[in-house]
């Protein structure tokens, strides 16, 4: 299901004027057909025509923050960019905008997956077209990937879970995981929530959180319960179970 947001059409037709932006693809929640305005991101991925140097790395930046204080604002428009050439290439970072700053990371294993089996183009080719395909084995070894990278990494430091924000994507990323591990299928987020390993108030909570409410949760609670369901579900994807 293709869901209309105006400053994705924006952003593509300013990213085309630059010249060297061969796609633009979609991701995520806005590709899944799980995008609720004003909760989402928008995850996007470019392929560009060679290396994101400096100079397109300003050039780039400037587009975004034209549109973070204009069209954009809210909404958190994300976008990798990667040159085509090193695409097939799982281990290398490329220069991504995400909340207001360009950082490195890599083109994960599970957002090739959304793109593969859920993705469409703004302007370019299909996802399809470029990347091959993804099948429910790769699917699950993505998801092992993420549960034992980041959020392995982020079990050994419970301090964290006290971000509310953080606690509740990591309810929904394990629930995710563990879905990916045992199916070979991606789950949304909003499938997640129904899933997620916390006691019924809680569920309920993030059920509404998910809807855009804004509904606070009791913070230390809230932290112990998704750092323990981190840590178990991080040992068992370490320890190679479903």
């Amino acid at each position: 299901m293709v869901v209309s947001v105006p400053v994705v059409a924006e952003f593509g037709r300013r990213l085309a004027a630059l010249g060297w932006v061969s796609d633009l693809l979609v991701a995520g929640s806005l590709a899944t057909g799980d995008y609720i305005p004003g909760v989402s991101d928008l995850d996007l991925v470019a392929l560009v025509d060679g290396p994101v140097d400096t100079g397109r790395q300003t050039a780039l930046t400037r587009l975004h923050r034209h549109l973070d204080e204009g069209a954009g604002s809210g909404l958190d428009l994300g976008c990798v960019y990667v040159d085509a050439m090193r695409l097939s290439d799982i281990q290398v970072a490329h220069p991504t905008w995400t909340h207001g700053s360009l950082v490195q990371r890599i083109l994960s294993g599970i957002t090739r997956a959304e793109l593969v089996r859920d993705g469409y183009a703004v302007f370019g080719r299909s996802p399809r077209g470029v990347l091959p395909p993804m099948s429910d084995d790769d699917v699950r070894e993505a998801a092992r990937a993420e549960l034992t990278g980041y959020w392995a990494w982020a079990a050994r430091r419970p301090w964290l879970w006290l971000d509310p924000v953080i606690a509740d994507l990591g309810l929904t990323s394990m629930a995710r995981g563990r879905h990916a591990l045992s199916n070979g299928e991606l789950l949304t987020k909003s499938r997640a929530v129904e899933r997620a390993d916390a006691p019924a108030w809680l569920v309920d909570q993030l059920r509404a959180r998910r809807r855009g409410d804004k509904l606070t949760s009791p913070r230390l609670r809230t932290a112990m319960i998704a750092w323990r369901d981190a840590r178990r579900t991080t040992a068992r994807a370490q320890a190679g179970h479903p």
